[in-house]
């Protein structure tokens, strides 16, 4: 077992994981498999509750799926994560202890067993640019949850992956679950095709009437950094706050649509009801305008303020009419707003064919490689949450290019951590 305590600093990390990349063969390459029959041995980097679920999810996609690694900061959610997975698909599940990892180093140590083909990256946002290199440099595939940075630094790290992943032919799919469901496969089919004209606005909302997701009480025995990981969503170096976190669905749609990332912002928010020390240094609410590619404009709003009104999902306004969608329905609206469409057959919620069309593509031969897409919608967010935080306009092409905007710590160890202040809109820098 790895000791916990052990400093890495970010650029000890990447060095560690391009060598030990340099030394692996790629399981993938060379190998055939054939529709549900072969096995394809599957790891996990991070076995939190959702990615538990996730990992869940991933084994009901192909029977002929092993998983076979584990890879965790805490000891006590690894175990929890494979007595979970045992339940749900026990003869799915062969890892051993040999083949359990736990430390800030575990993930380099799943990338260097040459029998696992794919790697699920299911970790706080903020270690996915790191975990994603090494995966791609180590010749994996890999399914990745959103969003896929927390700053431009680790986009533009992104970027570079999706270019050694479509070098090395390998598929990586990320955790946007909407993108496989059918109402709104079928209602961004009648977009693009022009049956509503052309796209000229839109609104997106993840407005939640709760502020406690992935929250818990820290106790005595936690250090700084472990009680920050524990409690991820709250830290903005680990989540980037629930806008890019929680709305990158919504935005993610919207890019959709429009075929295109924005090119400005302006964004405001705050930190009004969830203001304890307890609670981090994300803020509460924003609200966000963008606009696009021809004039196209775009409201943003989300928020997390326990007792409000919860409105979650996406209209796209086009010039024939609009399209109103969340993950329970779909419909198409005239320019008077009547119901000229509804989508009536049966829904999923998208969670099992995301994972389904990542081993599809891994047995046909034909990578699928969302990585390009998942980079552009994070910056969206990420760029919106820098324009509210400082109070300035942001344009997509500095906020992507030119920012030094790098969040994480010095080092990653189970130390002391000190939470950097929350952000005031004309008093933080813009970096």
């Amino acid at each position: 077992m790895t000791n916990r305590r052990s400093p890495f600093s970010r650029r000890d990390l990447l060095k560690a994981g391009a060598a030990v990349s340099a030394g692996v063969m790629l399981s993938s390459r060379g190998r055939v498999f054939a529709a549900g029959s072969d096995k394809i041995r599957v790891a996990m980097v991070g076995c939190g509750d959702r990615g538990t679920k996730d990992a869940i999810d991933c084994l009901k996609s192909d029977p002929g799926l092993e998983m076979v690694a584990l890879a965790e900061l805490l000891p006590d959610r690894l175990a929890g994560s494979l007595e979970r997975m045992k339940k749900a698909a026990a003869g799915q599940v062969k890892v051993t202890p040999e083949t359990s990892f736990v430390g800030f180093d575990a993930y380099r140590k799943v990338m260097a067993l040459k029998d696992v083909d794919a790697v699920l990256l299911l970790t706080p946002p903020g270690f996915r640019p790191l975990t994603l290199r090494a995966a791609v440099e180590a010749g994996k595939h890999v399914f990745m949850e959103k969003p896929g940075a927390v700053d431009p630094v680790g986009v533009r790290s992104l970027l570079q992956s999706a270019d050694i992943a479509d070098q090395k032919k390998l598929s990586i799919v990320v955790g946007t679950q909407q993108r496989w469901q059918p109402q709104y496969q079928e209602l961004m089919k009648r977009v693009h095709s022009g049956e509503l004209g052309e796209v000229v606005g839109g609104q997106a909302y993840w407005n939640w009437g709760s502020s406690k997701w992935h929250w818990e009480p820290r106790q005595a025995g936690w250090s700084d950094m472990e009680w920050q990981i524990r409690c991820w969503p709250y830290f903005v170096w680990l989540s980037g706050d629930h806008i890019v976190e929680q709305h990158l669905h919504n935005m993610d749609v919207i890019n959709w649509a429009i075929g295109a990332h924005p090119v400005s912002c302006l964004g405001m928010g705050g930190r009004q009801s969830r203001t304890g020390p307890e609670f981090g240094n994300i803020w509460d609410h924003f609200t966000v305008e963008y606009e696009y590619p021809n004039g196209v404009r775009v409201m943003s709003m989300c928020s997390q303020i326990e007792g409000s009104t919860s409105k979650i999902g996406e209209r796209v306004l086009c010039t024939k009419g609009a399209t109103v969608t969340d993950r329970s329905m779909g419909y198409i609206e005239d320019t008077r707003g009547r119901k000229v469409f509804t989508y009536s057959d049966p829904i999923h919620s998208g969670e099992v064919a995301q994972f389904a069309n990542l081993f599809k593509s891994i047995r046909a031969g034909q990578p699928l490689n969302e990585c390009r897409r998942i980079a552009e919608t994070t910056m969206t967010l990420i760029m919106g949450r820098m324009s509210a935080y400082t109070g300035r306009a942001m344009k997509w092409d500095w906020a992507l290019n030119a920012s030094k905007l790098d969040l994480t710590p010095a080092k990653y160890e189970m130390g002391d951590l000190p939470v950097a202040p929350v952000a005031a809109p004309g008093k933080t820098q813009l970096i």
